[in-house]
């Protein structure tokens, strides 16, 4: 029960990051990814999906959806995108970092220059590339931050450090 709380925490949390924008070309970049990047590092990879999942879809709603239905698609990117960094995450958190920030910032858009076109994907690009930057940083700090105290509690202890690169030899 303690883990459904903890995700709905980091659920609201990536709904008050949609709230957060980054000044872009479409206005549904937001600072909705990093609690749901932390959520793949102490929840596990699904929960932190599923946190990214639906911080998108506020992030969309909250800017009057200017992709409309596309915006769907976006989520269920974002929701694979969390979830194999938080499968990477195990074996190297680094790594999960450079995947992340390329497939997020520059390969998730891909399919809107061949839908809506090319100086679309590219007007879109700066504020995605400085989204994805910000988000993987602030996510960063807030795991350094919050896994010591999380060590602390029952519940999470277990499930995080199962994440940790520290254990995995």
């Amino acid at each position: 029960m303690k883990q459904y709380a903890y995700l709905i925490m980091f659920i609201a949390l990536s709904v008050v990051g949609a709230f957060i924008k980054i000044p872009a070309y479409i206005s549904s970049v937001a600072l909705d990814s990093f609690p749901a990047l932390v959520a793949a590092v102490v929840l596990g990879p699904v929960a932190g999906a599923v946190a990214a999942f639906f911080g998108h879809i506020m992030s969309s709603y909250l800017a009057g959806s200017p992709l409309g239905a596309l915006h769907a698609m976006i989520a269920v990117e974002m929701f694979l995108l969390v979830w194999a960094f938080g499968v990477i995450y195990r074996k190297n958190k680094y790594a999960a970092a450079v995947f992340f920030f390329i497939a997020n910032g520059f390969l998730a858009a891909v399919p809107f220059s061949f839908l809506i076109g090319k100086g679309f994907y590219f007007g879109l690009l700066p504020g995605l590339v400085i989204g994805t930057a910000i988000n993987l940083m602030i996510g960063h700090i807030v795991t350094i931050k919050l896994v010591p105290i999380l060590e602390k509690q029952k519940g999470v202890h277990r499930h995080e450090r199962r994440y940790h690169d520290s254990d995995i030899k």
